[in-house]
């Protein structure tokens, strides 16, 4: 036997109330995460019970959802009415000029001016606010100077180890010379740097030619 139609009305009973709101928000809960699922839908779903109690699910975030859901209506209204175009901007003006309002304002604050206003507690706020925001300032500039101080310390090790191997070339190459040298004079062969070297004309010896100009004229007297 099937069941009889459910008449939609106020249930009077409150424990036949609550159990059919919690049966029936699980069920509503369920299906909007399935539909989420398998369409791939962005939903958002707000539940308030009669106690005041809040249920929610949304697929992205609740708060994305909201936004999503408050400017398409915006845009909607737009165009079905469009003097209302011209609220919009008009309000958005309006809190624009007052957030530029409060900014000044806190600047003036922050910059010792306009302070007789303020009562202690808020005095003690804004040093409060001074003291976090100069500690942030601080912070901040100890790095810098830490990682400076880390590359200058990373430079000087790298010039210093190219100093080394800059030395140790150069006292190989000494090393390779005198060894050379050492065998050049082992073998016999004497190197004398900057030796000068003199060069000189010389006129021919008068009395060798005449001797051997005579003896070759006895050669041939002999021979006669």
């Amino acid at each position: 036997m099937g069941r009889g139609k459910i008449v939609i009305r106020r249930i009077d009973n409150s424990t036949s109330r609550q159990v059919t709101f919690s049966k029936r928000r699980n069920g509503l809960l369920k299906k909007a995460k399935e539909l989420a699922i398998l369409c791939d839908a962005e939903v958002g779903l707000v539940i308030f019970s009669s106690t005041g109690k809040l249920y929610e699910f949304a697929s992205t975030s609740m708060k994305s959802v909201i936004e999503r859901y408050s400017k398409t209506k915006i845009e909607h209204q737009q165009l079905v009415n469009p003097t209302s175009e011209v609220k919009l901007w008009q309000r958005e003006v309006a809190m624009l000029r007052q957030q530029l309002h409060d900014l000044q304002e806190n600047h003036r604050k922050i910059t010792g001016e306009e302070l007789s206003s303020l009562t202690v507690k808020e005095l003690r706020n804004l040093e409060n606010q001074l003291e976090m925001s100069l500690r942030g300032v601080r912070r901040k500039k100890d790095q810098l100077l830490t990682d400076e101080i880390q590359e200058l310390n990373r430079k000087a090790n790298l010039i210093h180890q190219e100093n080394v191997e800059l030395h140790k070339k150069v006292y190989e190459t000494r090393d390779v010379t005198a060894a050379t040298r050492g065998a050049l004079l082992t073998n016999g062969f004497g190197i004398r740097e900057h030796a000068p070297v003199h060069l000189q004309l010389c006129q021919p010896q008068q009395q060798n030619y005449d001797t051997h100009a005579k003896t070759m004229k006895l050669g041939r007297l002999q021979l006669h």
